[in-house]
């Protein structure tokens, strides 16, 4: 933002989990709001996918998510109504494995204050994107396995909304402890960071924030390209209208440039979910 910066409220973030307070943001900026100039997109190479089969009904479940994960089971013998344990070294084997086990990550990308402000500073459907990702946080904190939950902080440019510093700029999920943060210059969540080392090649990388065809697009990709399964949920990513350069005065609504990306991202393999999946991700496996 150009101009002198206003002092932070108290009340700019949340503690401990707590319902988040959005900051009015002083001097919006021009109205297309679209273009960030810190980084660049690259292309998402689009590979053939295979739809997710149907599941059938399980123990009386009338539906089943096809993310659901069995029960582990009990690996111990029972022989003449006594209980033996497995040897040493069974057991070893099985600990391995345990280790081994696929990550879960929650990445929360550019859940800013700017992002989720009211119009026209934050993206049109902050006030369906704001509360559906609180959402999705809550449900993830209170998960009995909870996932990794990452909260990749952008840092705009001078006179950006998300200057680094300005009250944009600060998170509106204030972290737990056990929440890393990722400062980021690029629309790659990946580039120049540290985010690598924090998410394993076999991660699973559940998907939200701002903004759609920036710096979801790009990182989602990313992620694929490492090797991750990589699910985005609707209606829980966002972006500004498009002002179309080479249709000069045509505007493109941020609902349909969400789709766009949904639509592009899913034949590129991201598996798309929505916001009644949510349970089925946190709470059944």
């Amino acid at each position: 933002m150009a101009g002198t910066t206003p002092p932070l409220p108290d009340h700019h973030h949340t503690t401990n989990g707590g319902p988040p307070t959005y900051i009015p943001i002083p001097n919006p900026p021009a109205p297309n709001h679209s273009v960030h100039t810190n980084g660049e997109l690259k292309p998402i190479t689009k590979t053939e996918t295979t739809p997710l089969p149907t599941l059938p009904p399980t123990n009386g479940d009338s539906h089943r998510s096809p993310y659901h994960l069995p029960k582990s089971h009990n690996h111990n013998h029972h022989t003449n109504g006594h209980h033996h344990a497995h040897n040493n070294n069974h057991n070893h084997h099985h600990a391995h494995h345990a280790h081994d086990a696929p990550q879960r990550v929650l990445l929360l990308v550019a859940v800013q204050q700017a992002m989720l402000a009211p119009r026209p500073t934050g993206v049109p459907s902050a006030p369906t994107v704001g509360p559906n990702i609180s959402s999705i946080l809550t449900r993830a904190r209170s998960s009995a396995h909870p996932p990794l939950i990452i909260h990749v902080r952008n840092n705009g440019d001078i006179g950006d909304p998300d200057e680094k510093d300005s009250p944009g700029w600060e998170l509106v999920h204030a972290p737990l402890p056990s929440e890393p943060i990722i400062d980021k210059l690029k629309n790659n969540a990946f580039a120049g960071t540290k985010l690598g080392e924090l998410i394993r090649d076999d991660a699973e990388v559940i998907v939200a924030g701002m903004q759609s065809d920036f710096c979801i697009r790009a990182t989602c990709s990313a992620a694929l390209a490492r090797g991750n399964e990589v699910l985005l949920i609707r209606e829980a990513h966002a972006t500004y209208d498009r002002l179309e350069a080479f249709h000069v005065g045509t505007v493109t609504p941020a609902s349909t440039v969400e789709k766009e990306i949904e639509d592009e991202l899913e034949e590129a393999g991201v598996i798309l979910l929505d916001m009644t999946d949510v349970p089925s991700i946190f709470d059944n496996r």
